[in-house]
């Protein structure tokens, strides 16, 4: 069983709104996941929402703004600010500043590890497929 995760040894994931960097996949927890997210300038993901997750964000570098909710509350984010996404909550970040935005995600599921997406890599084909987007792009 492994209790340390190196955040410096990731496995990429380049998506055509951001990135991100695979620290502790779903496989290798019985709740929970953990990826660092990397933003461009301007670059957010689509707006979503996770039914079976609640999610905590530490940002670690640059800024940006959270979108959240069915009103579009904006929230301005920077360096050392925690984020929390509650189950059910429609929601994208997008990175302002001339810096790329990164931030720790932890995604905490509610009722553990999701049976019909057991592996980060399940859940991106599930992303790909609704976005439109080649999982071969994302992966390589």
């Amino acid at each position: 069983m492994k209790y340390v995760f190196d955040s410096n040894d990731t496995k990429r994931y380049r998506f055509p709104t951001h990135i991100n960097d695979l620290v502790m996949d779903r496989a290798e927890a019985t709740t929970s996941e953990a990826f660092i997210v990397v933003l461009n300038p301007g670059e957010a993901p689509p707006p979503h929402q996770h039914d079976d997750t609640e999610q905590v964000f530490y940002v670690l570098e640059g800024e940006g703004t959270l979108t959240i909710g069915g009103q579009r509350e904006q929230y301005p984010v920077r360096v050392g600010d925690l984020v929390r996404i509650p189950p059910s909550t429609l929601h994208h970040i997008e990175a302002e500043g001339d810096l790329p935005l990164r931030y720790l995600a932890v995604d905490c599921f509610l009722e553990g590890r999701p049976t019909e997406e057991p592996t980060w890599n399940d859940h991106v084909r599930v992303i790909c497929l609704n976005q439109g987007w080649d999982f071969d792009e994302i992966v390589k």
